[in-house]
């Protein structure tokens, strides 16, 4: 049944309506609000103007493959981090399976195991540390802050177990050519293909199914959400399944791209996955977000980051600019928030209705 303007959603619309920011357009802009998608666009073409200013060689398809290339493992496992945290959860272990997943893969190809093969056990591996955190999060009923924190340590461990300070760089040629090899006759990378496959069923599943109305639903309202129906555990321990799968063929990604398989990799990549998520307007708190954000938000950071290499800036000032940015992409929809209550009382001499913005919407 559709809810009347102006009255209180029915039982269960929130497992069954579809979420808000899912239906709008890209662009749409209602009542002074303007959606955070669109901002993202302009600050991206602003660092695209700025990074073209810095050097003639910007735009060319070398650097385009360099700067993709560069943040495709974040980009793969930002994507289902996204869902994790719009149910109000988190993982913060997927940087140690990444690590955990390139050790396995090293020691198993150094054993003697094809490539092939391999990789399938690899994401196997990946599949079931993701069960581990999804029944003590959704089933023992633990913070998911603190289970991954955890495991984060637990996998970075068992990755040191299985490879120890050793490194394994004698991969096959046509596996590390996928890593950082683009498709013949072009500039664009194998990876960016992936992605891209990723991203539009992720996008798909979100925007257009019941699973994902199901995930707006129980970031919303955990308990409306079960009692409408939803299978609330059940949909987290899938999810935290799902993240453990895609960190682990994060893993292998990276360990194709460097050619060389050792246990600390992907190490400090949680925080630059979270500030992908956060900066793509996605609520920290859960409930609101959108996978086109988040797609934005990854270009938007590459650029970012080849912009400030081309400046010459180290390493240091870029972890640097990470940090500012997730702060800004976590302080800014509380700040449109403020800023439109105070317009409220301005205009009406009263206090706005609750959620009046949400977070990703930006007042003009």
């Amino acid at each position: 049944m559709t809810d009347l303007p102006g009255t209180a959603p029915t039982p269960g619309a929130a497992a069954t309506g579809a979420p808000v920011a899912a239906r709008r357009p890209l662009f749409q802009r209602a009542s002074g609000v303007l959606r955070w998608e669109s901002l993202l666009l302009v600050i991206l073409a602003l660092l695209v103007v700025e990074g073209t200013r810095l050097s003639k060689f910007f735009l060319t398809g070398p650097n385009f493959a360099n700067l993709i290339s560069a943040v495709m493992e974040v980009a793969i496992v930002a994507l289902p981090m996204t869902l994790i945290i719009i149910t109000g959860e988190i993982d913060l272990s997927v940087e140690s399976m990444i690590g955990l997943s390139g050790a396995i893969l090293g020691w198993l190809w150094a054993a003697g195991v094809p490539v092939q093969v391999g990789i399938p056990i690899v994401l196997v591996v990946g599949a079931l540390g993701g069960l581990f955190n999804g029944l003590l999060v959704a089933r023992v009923g633990l913070p998911s802050l603190v289970v991954t924190l955890g495991t984060l340590a637990l996998f970075r461990g068992l990755a040191n177990v299985v490879l120890g300070p050793t490194a394994v760089s004698n991969f096959p040629a046509g596996f590390t050519a996928f890593g950082f090899g683009n498709i013949p006759g072009t500039t664009i990378p194998w990876t960016l293909i992936v992605f891209a496959i990723l991203g539009a069923v992720f996008w798909l599943v979100t925007h257009g199914t019941w699973i994902g109305r199901q995930v707006f639903a129980v970031g919303k309202n955990k308990d409306a959400s079960r009692y409408s129906g939803v299978r609330v555990g059940t949909l987290k321990t899938a999810l935290f399944v799902l993240s453990g799968l895609v960190a682990a063929l994060a893993g292998v990604i990276l360990a194709a791209r460097f050619s060389s398989a050792r246990a600390d990799n992907g190490t400090g990549l949680t925080l630059t996955v979270v500030t992908i998520v956060l900066l793509g307007g996605v609520d920290i708190n859960g409930g609101k977000g959108t996978i086109p954000g988040v797609i934005l938000a990854v270009f938007t950071l590459a650029v970012l980051q080849s912009a400030l290499r081309i400046a010459g800036l180290s390493s240091e000032y870029q972890e640097v600019a990470v940090g500012l940015l997730l702060i800004v992409s976590v302080t800014a929809p509380y700040s449109a928030r403020q800023t439109r209550s105070l317009v409220d009382r301005a205009r009406r001499g009263r206090h706005p209705p609750a959620g009046s913005v949400a977070p990703g919407e930006v007042v003009v």
